[in-house]
């Protein structure tokens, strides 16, 4: 199912569609960086209660709306005539990795839950290791969506 009126659309839904994913990105970049570092601090102490703000309003604040914006010209996009060979399988995998993706931004929600709580149970090397979850994601979907093998 396509819609005709997106095609005119185009052009400023990509580039929507763009700023929201990179905007994205960099939160999911970033909020493991910050849990690394809050492992490190004593929990109750002024650093660990200015982590829990900073984590708060990075979630809250631009990782959640950018998201949200990512779907909807995402979808707009799908639903744009002419884009998607829909018998084609890459856009099976970009549409796995971004639903992966999804996943790991709720486990990033519920550790943050864990840090306000002082209930963090993960070690700082866990915390290094999901840090490069999204990367590995976007290399799959940007490779999905561009070069489409």
């Amino acid at each position: 199912m396509t819609v005709p009126f997106f095609a005119a659309l185009y052009p400023w839904t990509k580039a929507f569609h763009i700023i929201a994913m990179v905007a994205w990105m960099a939160g999911m970049f970033y909020l493991p960086r910050l849990y690394v570092y809050h492992t490190e601090l004593q929990p109750g102490s002024a650093e660990s209660e200015r982590f829990k703000v900073m984590e708060y309003r990075l979630l809250k604040q631009i990782i959640n709306p950018a998201m949200i914006a990512t779907f909807v010209f995402g979808i707009i996009l799908a639903l744009t005539p002419g884009l998607i060979d829909w018998s084609a399988w890459w856009w099976h995998v970009k549409l796995l990795c971004v639903l992966l993706m999804t996943g790991f931004h709720g486990a990033l929600s519920r550790w943050r839950k864990d840090f306000l709580n002082d209930a963090n149970r993960r070690p700082t090397k866990f915390y290094r290791i999901a840090n490069e979850v999204p990367t590995v994601l976007l290399i799959v979907i940007v490779i999905m969506i561009v070069v489409r093998p």
